[in-house]
């Protein structure tokens, strides 16, 4: 992508602490993304078609929860302003929340309905309370960081501290739960996420021009956006992203245990090897693809290279071969994670122009209502999948057919998934000439020239 260099506008110290929050965010996130559905179904032994069932509920609500919000933050008033507040006082109680996810006193083979209660009530509180943080936390990233260099900068640093969150959330617990217990292993990721979220803190600010702008009605911002063709495919392009996304990290564990028949403990490996790579990858990704090509490019291209990698992954002999494998989805993932937060801040800036208000909060928010209903889809692909291969969680041998089942559940859908996801990012129209008029209108607007 051809920009003139500019000078960046805040600290590097700024930019670095900004970016530390996001682990404290991502870490039990990742966490409930990747090894939930494991610790629920197979550890505590609750019905698979339970938990499919419940997810799909679940999903709804956590869905419509991002866009009140995230429209609440908009219109938020205090002395702390916008944004900041939902960091300040939510941090604290979203890690416990987390942590007494992984302290269910009931088990499903003996209370499934105890389990059940325990286990929902637990994740709505925790999902209101992630809501409500990370739409503070990306809403200032649009506010707080104003050019292309810099948020891709930005974006480096949290995706590195993201990646690592996506390590310690979804890679180290297998591990961790076998050496020291479930329990143990969440309240471990819940003291990092509150060291990381208040470390952080201090280096957030936003814009005091914007902190009065709360004066857009409710209808006429949900019509804006829902209007918006830039933001439809862009949201629609992460929607399939993470719902391709989401089946890997459901299925891994599954896939290592009845597919290649190995330990389920070694997703820790797999998943590290893909999370390493990606995370050494970020800096490549920005320097040499996205400052070079745009943000539609760039994930395009990262989008390819994931179904790459994971198209083997059905066909692997043996776990060596996978460990290849995860090499690949690596660096398609460096530079899905490197973008997917850019590409939105693109969207809230044309909004700015066509709107007059900066409405990061009410995008963010229904970037995570979209995307979040794409848990409804990975939870349908399990729900009708497995049991079709013969999984049931009160068998002690599972079928023969299932392992080709979770082959094919790591593979299929996913690679469909990142497929419209490639479709979508074609049709995004910020891109060349628009894209370069809005950052020139923004600029002009704060004086910049």
């Amino acid at each position: 992508m051809s920009e003139a260099v500019t000078k960046f506008k805040t600290s590097f110290k700024t930019r670095m602490l900004y970016s530390l929050t996001s682990l404290g965010v991502a870490t039990p996130a990742e966490a409930i993304n990747g090894i939930i559905a494991f610790y629920i179904v197979d550890v505590m032994n609750l019905p698979a078609t339970w938990f499919a069932t419940f997810w799909f509920f679940y999903t709804i609500y956590n869905a419509f929860n991002n866009p009140v919000l995230g429209y609440l933050s908009d219109r938020t008033r205090s002395r702390w302003g916008r944004r900041i507040p939902y960091i300040l006082f939510v941090g604290l109680p979203y890690a416990v929340c987390f942590a007494l996810l992984f302290t269910a006193p009931f088990d499903g083979r003996t209370n499934p309905v105890g389990l059940l209660l325990y286990f929902g009530i637990a994740i709505v509180v925790w999902e209101g309370l992630y809501t409500a943080i990370a739409t503070g936390y990306y809403g200032l990233l649009p506010e707080m960081f104003g050019n292309y260099r810099e948020r891709t900068d930005v974006a480096a640093k949290m995706n590195i501290f993201q990646t690592i969150a996506l390590v310690l959330g979804a890679a180290l617990p297998p591990l961790l739960a076998s050496m020291l217990g479930w329990t143990a292993m969440a309240t471990i990721l819940a003291v990092i996420s509150v060291i990381a979220i208040y470390v952080g803190l201090p280096a957030m600010f936003e814009r005091k021009d914007l902190q009065t702008d709360t004066s857009y009605p409710f209808g006429a911002s949900l019509k804006a956006t829902f209007l918006n063709r830039s933001y439809l495919t862009a949201a629609g392009a992460q929607t399939m992203r993470f719902f391709a996304t989401g089946l890997m990290q459901m299925g891994i564990l599954f896939y290592l245990k009845y597919s290649l028949k190995v330990d389920s403990g070694l997703a820790t490996v797999i998943l590290g090897i893909a999370f390493l790579v990606a995370m050494l990858t970020l800096y490549p990704w920005r320097n040499w693809v996205a400052n070079k090509l745009d943000t539609r490019r760039t994930l395009m291209l990262a989008n390819g290279i994931m179904i790459l990698g994971l198209i083997p992954m059905g066909f692997s002999p043996n776990i060596i071969f996978t460990y290849a494998t995860a090499i690949i989805v690596g660096i398609g993932l460096g530079g899905l994670v490197l973008m997917g937060d850019v590409i939105m801040t693109e969207v809230v800036d044309e909004d700015e122009v066509k709107t007059g208000h900066q409405r990061a909060g009410m995008y963010f928010g229904m970037i995570g209502f979209l995307v979040t209903l794409s848990g409804l889809l990975v939870s349908t692909v399990f729900g009708l999948m497995m049991p079709a291969f013969g999984y049931d969680t009160l068998l002690e041998v599972q079928p023969a057919t299932v392992e080709l089942g979770f082959r094919l559940f790591l593979t299929v859908p996913t690679t469909l998934g990142f497929l419209l996801a490639i479709f979508l990012l074609w049709l995004y129209p910020l891109h060349g000439q628009r894209l370069q008029e809005i950052k020139d209108t923004l600029n002009a607007k704060k004086g910049e020239g």
